[in-house]
């Protein structure tokens, strides 16, 4: 079974659980029970779920994610051994399960069950309108009436055939069987409705009955397809494997909002867009093979293809016919004047119903075009230049060669002056001017811009000659033969990726141009001369068209025929409306690096650690039709100040974002329209723990108490130097004090010098004074003693004694050893000390040489002669035991 919510979800029962489709992901839900899912019915914001011996319901949770509710646990007792759950309906505020064997109706209001139990096995209860059936086997159709059976009938016809689907009409219903089609029942009698399909469904086993939204049936068998009935039995469509089923076993259907078709298969989920307007041909066989050309001729359509050329009655199911003779490529279908023409790689051909006539053979032909003042004429691109047919009263034939091109000419113009240009893929763009009779070419120009490129293409339209390459579509100026740039056609190349250039102007004149994601076409301007652009959202890998050689045909005033690599598909551009639909946000998940995923509330603003700053999103647009891809952009406020580019990417993940407050946007474009809303989910990335309010204040704190230590330890290390500086100053002044000290005992040790000096002078001066005294008495006593003869003069006796006495008197000594102790104190005791042995005689002797006195100057002193002063002098050496080498004047002095 198969269900769809108000978000256009699609979900179906599956093997393994509950599957999830949003148009862009699926998901599986696995089984609470791990068996296999049986039935899905969704009502309101829950999906409802029966499996083997359960049921209950899933309902979203704010993270996007589906959590599952048992409501049979309740009543566990109560559920029969090895029952599974088949079908799911609603009927107001009641649920219904339906088993092979019971019926439980829930009351969701008061949670409460009643059960029903059919004397034999359950093929299938149905809900028609304001009513609850069901079939049993053997017995009939019943309706449940406050909550009890009822039997409506026990006709044969419903108790040997076994209903599959059930449908309200009027006053009466619609019964579908598996094997012998509709029937009717109205007031008691059944009758058959005859429909188109009776026949196929007679070999079919129809399993499922699908009532569509345009009153059409769609029948499920197991093992002929689908079959799709219009409200009067007529056959729309029968769709089996071969025309695009995964497989032909159709176990259910179901019919969205937007009126696709769902499959469920035996082994897949098929879409059906019953109302695109695009409809498809493949040719699963390879017989028709590549479409390059097509044309509606006379109520005939024509293909051609990479297989010769095809035909078939437009307005049948007839299936196409070879025309014969025409195999091989296929390049052009050209109407002119009522006669069709064939582009073959074998030359010309002019058709006629599925008869082909061989007209020229020298070379392959890509296209025609025609001469405007001369209707006999008609010009062909071959694979080497240009020829020219010419139709008489025999009919069409080849005329001549233009000479003056011999390159391949796919695409060629006609332009002014007889001027032709032609484009040549590999070498570029050329122009050649012919005469007026179309024989010979000359003035053979190849132009440098635009340059060469893959795909390109060159066609007229609206009377203007266009060439397309990648760089964009350029206009041929008339005036100057120079082509320029047309901003407006080359647009859709800068907003879109380029794949072709190749420009097709068909029969309603119209330009195509086919781009990666779109297929633009342009029309002439109904009140002004600028061309209207319209935009058809079918991307190129969808189409299947093969790059370079697109093709389209009108082939109705609103339908148009487009070439494909395995066949073809119709477009109805007057029905292709693209509904505007939501974009919805479908999860939000962080994660830290390298760890594993969270999801987030949706609808809820998120607030997520710093640690799990890695944000992925996904969003959809439930949009099912298969030429339609929906492209996406976002915006990140808070990082991006623009849209992203479009892409077709349905999910985004940003990577270590800062901290800070964002809001993400995202919007979808289809086609030429975006989506009505623009989604949007605010979040905060908070600061890292070292961020926080928290964090900055305990910070302030301790850069505080950090300022407080800082301050101190500055103030103690600022007063440990002020105690040192004025510790050092104090050492300063001491070191000054002492050296004013030492200067001043400098000063006074001089002054004392200057004393010793001076009185050793004065000693010295007394000294020599006193030996001056001392020779003038000597002098004077030895003159008395020359100038007398009587040596016993008592006169002169008298004076000598007195003389004597004077030189050698004690008084003398005392006063010279005070003055001698005065200016070198404690000399005579260091001395006596460290020679006990030595007489007075021998410290005075000591006291002169002290003086540094020679012994002339000694001996007036001693009163002796010099001789006996040397010999004092030798027996002081002796007593004071000094060596030979030691001055004894020197000793002395060092004392």
């Amino acid at each position: 079974m198969m269900g769809q919510d108000k978000n256009h979800y699609i979900y179906s029962a599956n093997t393994e659980g509950l599957i999830e489709f949003n148009g862009t992901d699926w998901k599986l839900y696995p089984t609470p029970n791990e068996t296999i899912m049986r039935s899905v019915k969704v009502i309101g914001d829950k999906v409802y779920t029966g499996c083997y011996m359960e049921f209950g319901f899933w309902k979203r949770q704010k993270d996007g994610r589906l959590k599952y509710s048992s409501l049979s646990k309740g009543i566990k007792s109560k559920i029969l051994p090895d029952e599974q759950f088949w079908n799911i309906l609603q009927y107001d505020q009641w649920i219904i399960f339906q088993s092979l064997n019971r019926i439980y109706i829930y009351d969701s209001k008061s949670g409460k069950f009643n059960i029903i139990h059919p004397k034999s096995l359950i093929n299938k209860a149905f809900k028609t309108g304001n009513a609850i059936y069901y079939q049993t086997v053997g017995e009939g159709l019943f309706e449940i009436e406050n909550g009890k059976s009822i039997l409506v009938s026990n006709n044969p016809l419903l108790i040997t055939n076994k209903i599959v689907g059930l449908i309200a009409e009027n006053d009466g219903l619609i019964i579908q069987t598996q094997f012998n089609g509709f029937y009717r029942y109205n007031n008691g009698a059944i009758t058959k409705w005859v429909t188109e399909a009776d026949e196929a469904l007679a070999q079919s086993s129809v399993y499922y009955t699908q009532l569509l939204s345009d009153g059409g049936f769609a029948l499920g068998c197991v093992s002929n397809g689908v079959f799709i009935l219009s409200k009067e039995g007529k056959i729309r469509y029968h769709l089996t494997q071969s025309k695009g089923l995964s497989n032909n076993t159709a176990l259910s259907l179901f019919e969205d909002t937007d009126k696709n078709l769902w499959i469920g298969l035996d082994n897949g989920i098929n879409c059906v867009n019953l109302q695109s307007p695009v409809k498809s041909f493949t040719d699963d066989t390879g017989i028709l093979g590549t479409v390059y050309a097509s044309i509606l001729h006379h109520d005939m359509l024509y293909v051609g293809t990479n297989q010769g050329l095809f035909c078939r009655d437009y307005y049948s199911a007839a299936p196409f016919q070879f025309v014969p003779g025409t195999k091989g490529q296929v390049w052009s279908l050209f109407e002119y004047g009522g006669t069709l023409f064939c582009g073959h790689d074998t030359g010309t051909y002019i058709l006629n119903g599925s008869n082909a006539q061989h007209i020229f053979s020298g070379s392959g032909t890509w296209k025609f075009e025609t001469v405007s003042n001369r209707p006999d004429l008609l010009l062909q691109g071959n694979y080497y230049g240009i020829s020219v047919l010419q139709r008489t009263g025999s009919g069409w034939s080849f005329r001549n060669r233009i000479t003056g091109f011999d390159y391949s000419a796919k695409y060629f113009e006609l332009g002014s002056n007889h001027d032709i240009y032609i484009s040549h893929e590999y070498k570029g763009v050329f122009r050649i001017t012919v005469d007026d009779n179309f024989e010979r070419g000359s003035g053979l120009k190849a132009y440098t811009t635009p340059l060469k490129g893959k795909n390109a293409g060159l066609t007229k339209f609206n009377g203007n000659i266009y060439y397309a390459y990648k760089e964009g579509v350029f206009r041929l100026n008339p005036k100057t033969t120079a082509f320029e740039k047309d901003k407006f056609l080359s647009s859709i190349f800068e907003k879109d990726d380029y794949t072709s250039g190749n420009l097709v102007v068909d029969n309603s004149n119209k330009l195509w141009l086919f781009t990666k994601n779109y297929i633009n076409y342009f029309s002439p301007g109904k009140l002004s001369a600028g061309l209207k652009q319209n935009v058809i959202p079918i991307p190129a890998s969808l189409t299947n068209s093969m790059l370079g050689y697109e093709n389209i045909s009108r082939i109705s005033p609103s339908n148009y025929l487009i070439g494909t690599t395995d066949g073809y598909y119709t477009l109805n551009i007057d029905d292709f409306g693209v509904s505007n639909y939501n974009i919805l946000i479908t999860a939000v998940t962080t994660n830290a690096m390298n760890a594993a995923s969270h999801y987030a509330s949706i609808p809820d603003a998120g607030e997520f650690k710093y640690s799990n700053n890695n944000i992925t999103f996904t969003y959809t647009i439930p949009e099912y039709n298969k030429y339609i891809n929906a492209e996406y952009q976002y915006l990140l406020d808070g990082m991006q100040d623009s849209w992203s580019p479009l892409s077709s990417k349905s999910t985004i993940s940003f990577k270590n974002l800062p901290a800070g407050s964002y809001t993400f946007k995202v919007r979808a474009k289809i086609g030429s329209l975006y989506s009505e809303n623009i989604a949007a989910y605010q979040f905060t990335i908070l600061k890292p723990w070292y961020a926080t309010n928290l964090a900055v204040l305990i910070y302030i704190i301790l850069l505080l108490v950090l300022a407080h230590f800082i301050n101190k330890s500055y103030k103690n290390y600022y007063q440990k130097q002020k105690e040192k500086l004025i510790e050092e100053n104090n050492l300063l002044l001491e070191i000054k004090e002492l050296e004013n000290e030492q200067q001043l005992m400098k000063i006074r040790n001089e002054q004392l010098t200057m004393d010793v000096d001076s009185k050793n002078r004065e000693l010295a001066a007394s000294t020599m004074s006193l030996i001056q005294k001392n020779e003038l008495l000597t002098l004077i006593k030895d003159d008395l003693k020359k100038t007398t003869d009587d040596p016993n003069n008592r006169n002169i006796k008298s004076v000598i004694t007195t003389i004597n006495k004077n030189i050698n008197e004690e008084d003398t000594w005392n006063a010279f050893k005070e003055a001698f102790n005065n200016a070198d104190k404690d000399f005579l005791k260091k001395i006596k000390a460290a020679h006990p042995s030595l007489t007075p005689n021998d410290l005075r002797l000591c006291a002169y040489l002290r003086l540094n006195l020679s012994s002339k100057e000694i001996a007036p002193l001693l009163n002796i002669s010099v001789r006996s002063v040397e010999i004092k002098r030798y027996r002081l050496r002796k007593k004071m035991d000094l060596s030979h080498e030691q001055g004894l004047v020197e000793y002395i002095l060092a004392i």
